[in-house]
């Protein structure tokens, strides 16, 4: 398989050229058109389907945000704004696949947006039972791109290294949005950790993950309070009802 057509590359490639403001009509076409001999074959992995999903979403949410700057996509109601994440707009394979597919379906390994990440995504379709993740990486919470300042930097992701640029992202984003106060042992953490609990085996997981990336001491039992994040000054719902924005 060339390097050219190698799925992996590609998906690398597109983004390489969403960030530089290249030309990103070809690798679109060529992941559009893709074999799909060529993709089960790159995807054969837990690490490949990481990279290759978290690259797919990152370039197109910025590619198609910029495409709709000029509508006033988020001027309007909050029908457009979700049908904007719904909307199949992304091809890969010859296979339409929209920004919740990929985000909910194929990366959090077939999800619903809402119910706290405990209830399944009902009838996921033959491409997303072959392609999603074995199970939902909390850590790709922390990886894409929704085109505010709360996001880490796009990253691309290779297979070889994705788990350490995880980490990386990880890292960023926890140093910039919790806090933790030893005087009354509470950890103040981002809406996000409520909203996906179950992708995280609920709160002595949130806990776990925190120590772990040393967000909070590793003897901390910490008791969490969730911050509400202004992501957009446009958006400020989400799906469960708790005041989020739509994009996360």
């Amino acid at each position: 398989m060339s390097t050219q057509l190698d799925p992996l590359s590609l998906s690398a490639d597109l983004l390489y050229a969403v960030k530089t403001e290249g030309d990103a009509d070809p690798f679109r076409e060529r992941l559009a058109t893709l074999e799909r001999s060529q993709l089960d074959r790159a995807l054969s992995n837990r690490e490949g389907k990481l990279a290759f999903w978290l690259n797919c979403y990152n370039a197109y949410a910025q590619l198609l945000l910029e495409e709709e700057a000029d509508d006033d996509l988020f001027e309007g109601g909050l029908l457009d704004q979700w049908k904007f994440f719904a909307r199949d707009q992304v091809p890969v394979s010859g296979v339409w696949l929209s920004l919740n597919d990929i985000e909910h379906g194929l990366l959090r390994s077939s999800k619903l947006p809402w119910g706290l990440g405990y209830l399944p995504r009902p009838f996921p379709t033959a491409f997303e039972r072959q392609f999603r993740l074995a199970e939902c990486d909390p850590r790709i919470h922390f990886a894409l791109s929704h085109g505010d300042d709360h996001c880490p930097p796009t990253a691309i992701y290779s297979p070889r290294d994705v788990d350490e640029e995880l980490d990386i992202a990880i890292e960023w984003f926890l140093e910039e949005n919790v806090t933790y106060d030893p005087e009354d042992g509470t950890a103040t953490v981002p809406r996000l950790f409520r909203r996906y609990r179950g992708d995280f085996r609920g709160t002595s997981g949130i806990v776990a993950f925190l120590r772990e990336y040393n967000a909070v001491p590793p003897d901390a039992t910490p008791s969490l309070e969730y911050e509400r994040i202004d992501w957009s000054a446009d958006l400020d719902v989400d799906m469960d009802g708790h005041g989020d924005d739509i994009r996360r």
